[in-house]
């Protein structure tokens, strides 16, 4: 065991063809310090050497291709920076042109006329011709027809390549050092796992997913690692949440629900969806429990979260017990007051709002009836988390739209006085795919509303180009014929704050050409905060008809009389964006619409979210999609969740193996939860490995 945590944790300068300098330039440019981490350093894809094409083969869905043919002649062309050396490559189906720009001189002297070669690699059409910039050559011999293969790509850099660092060369150092500790990779997965899954030992998986024989072998190495990566991240989670459920954690127990039973007989507006009774009753569960309760709850825009927040309050309260919710904005803090004030008010339960902009001496007053706990209910935005400001017993705290809000302001919550720790409710209107949910929320409950409340209409959405421009803007008229109001979108480049302003301005002014005499509000970066706000209230009371925005308007701000939402240029918006924007409308009784509008030419990508969004309004099934199409690390709030640090798994695509592995994952913990079983050990030095990071070897498992 020494002798190989040794091995792997050996500096890379001491493997054969390192040295100090390339040493150095593995640790700066690629975080390479050791053989572990080397090993560690996986392909990010393999180009499949087994195939040859033919120059009237190529179609433009290819992304490397590798061709035979004869050089026919080479020329180098133009002067300064466009000066390249270009090369016709000949095959029995047509001509390919071979383009550098780096190393002329020296290609040049290099390469021959009528010699034949095997060139790879990316295709690219200009008009009727086939051309490939800085493809690898390699002379045809009698073996290159018989050799091919399937051959690594790894990450390097420029500094790298100089230094005979290029992908070519950290594959041979990689081949080396396999050869060398091959027999000293250790087994992390018991073999009744191997057996039950039909998967590859760990030796063969490290070696098969650098250097595979086929496409099989290198598919069979991917799932063995893929399913080890995913559960071994699910053992964690669960053994975090297992471990929560322990003294330390323990909850205020929540049984006695007297209020509750009079504003739901009594009081309640409306019927709740089966989805709200559903969820409702797995936080009374949880309530009731004895243990801290940590619970996601996720629905999708307008699905009726906020008001089962205040029946859990009136769990707490009917407990002697505080509630707070905190919302990170103002205007958000506020509509969530006034709607819960409406219905605290009918059973006499005091509330109140804090936040930047309240005065002294209010302040003063909400300060002291927290603390004496008369006040029973508070609202509020960051101004809940200062020091000063603390309850007689905190016992439920709501959080709005979480991935707003740091782990240390969320932290500071749970340090204010309560008689156990506070329940914990973190709500957010941002569908979070259910693959997803499991790996950034693993160690939470997820509770979901997956229905909209009875009398809401979907809401219609259409694409249309420009050329239907003056439709669009009739369709508008008669909507605010009919006193409703409508929003206009244009959407955020951050690269040209400038370039932002001036479409949002052209398009204010055509705007106000269509529309003469109707008022309009206008919303946009380089405005004030008390401005917009401004801005957006004269909206919210219904005294501007239209809004025009150019910044993504507040998640969450609720103006039921809206029903249009044009999204201009809709193609340069993520899905989830569309899909929180769409939300901002469809929020009252009347039908209401989202209007994509596009130009005429779309990318494949650009096609795929217009269709997804005229085609569906399910928040999960879009968010989803949005997995699918972008992967998890560009989705709101994941990237400080650890999720880009899989190498193998796909959250978009691997679904299925995420429920394998948490299912099992789930099931050993539940039998052996301190994997005292012998058949246990691999995983327990496993994550002992993890827990210590003892060295940086356990990184490749």
């Amino acid at each position: 065991m020494t002798n190989i945590n040794n091995i792997f944790s050996t500096k890379i300068e001491f493997l054969k063809g390192v040295g100090p300098k390339k040493a150095e330039l593995l640790n700066k440019e690629l975080g390479i310090f050791t053989f572990g981490e080397l090993i560690a350093h996986f392909p990010f894809r393999h180009e499949d050497r087994t195939q040859f094409y033919r120059v009237g083969d190529l179609h433009e869905e290819m992304l490397y291709v590798q061709v035979k043919g004869k050089l026919l002649r080479k020329e180098v062309v133009g002067s300064g920076r466009s000066k390249r050396l270009v090369a016709y490559l000949k095959d029995e189906t047509g001509m390919l042109e071979l383009v550098w720009f780096k190393g002329i001189n020296w290609l040049d002297k290099q390469i021959k006329d009528g010699v034949s070669y095997v060139v790879f690699g990316k295709p690219q059409r200009f008009g009727h011709k086939w051309s490939i910039t800085h493809p690898e050559m390699e002379v045809i011999t009698a073996e290159t027809k018989v050799e091919g293969g399937l051959m690594p790509v790894y990450h390097t850099s420029d500094k790298m390549k100089t230094k005979g660092l290029d992908s070519k060369g950290v594959s041979k150092l990689t081949r080396a050092l396999l050869e060398n500790t091959y027999d000293q990779i250790q087994e992390t997965l018991p073999e009744y796992i191997l057996k039950r899954f039909h998967f590859l030992s760990k030796k063969l998986a490290v070696a098969y997913a650098h250097f595979p024989k086929d496409p099989t072998l290198l598919a069979d190495a991917n799932a063995r690692l893929k399913f080890e990566e995913l559960f071994f991240m699910q053992m964690k989670l669960i053994a975090s949440r297992m471990g929560k459920k322990t003294e330390k954690f323990r909850g205020q127990v929540f049984k006695n629900i007297p209020t509750l039973n009079l504003f739901y007989k009594e009081h309640l507006p409306f019927d709740l969806t089966n989805a709200q009774k559903r969820v409702i009753r797995e936080v009374f569960k949880d309530m009731t429990s004895g243990y801290q309760m940590n619970r996601l709850l996720q629905g999708d825009v307008g699905s009726g979260k906020t008001i089962v927040a205040f029946i859990c309050m009136l769990i707490a309260l009917d407990n002697e017990a505080q509630s707070c919710i905190m919302a990170p904005t103002e205007i958000l803090a506020q509509q969530h007051y006034e709607g819960l004030k409406e219905h605290a008010e009918k059973i006499g339960v005091t509330i109140d709002l804090l936040t930047g902009s309240t005065k002294a001496k209010k302040r003063r007053e909400i300060d002291e009836t927290l603390r004496d706990g008369s006040l029973k209910i508070i609202v509020g935005t960051h101004a809940l988390i200062e020091a000063k400001v603390d309850f007689k017993n905190l016992g439920l705290c709501v959080i709005d739209e979480q991935h707003r809000f740091g782990v240390a302001q969320r932290a500071a919550l749970w340090k204010k006085t309560s008689v156990a720790a506070p329940h914990i409710l973190v709500m957010t209107a941002t569908p979070i795919p259910r693959t997803l949910a499991m790996t950034v929320y693993g160690d939470l409950d997820v509770s979901v509303i997956d229905e909209l409340p009875a009398g809401r209409k979907p809401i219609v959405t259409s694409h249309r180009t420009d050329a239907n421009r003056l439709r669009v803007f009739g369709f508008i008229k008669e909507e605010i014929a009919k006193g409703r109001q409508a929003y206009i979108v244009y959407p955020l480049i951050e690269e040209s704050e400038k370039l932002d302003y001036n479409n949002l301005m052209d398009g204010y002014e055509s705007i106000c050409r269509a529309f003469p005499g109707v008022p309009i509000s206008i919303v946009h970066g380089r405005m004030k905060p008390e401005d917009k706000d401004y801005e957006m209230q004269r909206f919210v009371k219904g005294e501007t008809k239209i809004m025009v925005a150019t910044t993504v308007i507040e998640v969450g701000v609720n103006v039921p009389n809206a029903s249009v939402m044009v999204i201009e240029n809709s193609e340069k918006f993520g899905l989830a964006q569309l899909h929180q924007l769409r939300g901002r409308v469809g929020r009252g009784a009347e039908q209401s619409y989202c209007i994509l509008m596009t130009g005429k030419k779309l990318s494949k990508d650009g096609k795929f979210r217009i269709e997804t969004m005229c085609r569906t309004n399910n928040g999960f099934e879009i968010a989803d999609a949005d997995l699918k199409l972008r992967g998890p690390g560009d989705i709101e709030g994941t990237q400080q969740s650890g999720i880009l640090n899989l190498k193998f798994a796909d959250l978009g695509r691997d679904a299925q193996v995420l429920q394998e592995a948490r299912a099992l994952a789930e099931q050993i913990l539940e039998e052996d939860p301190d994997l005292e079983k012998e058949e246990h050990a691999v995983i327990r030095r496993q994550q002992a490995r993890f827990a210590k990071k003892e060295t940086n070897w356990s990184r490749i498992s």
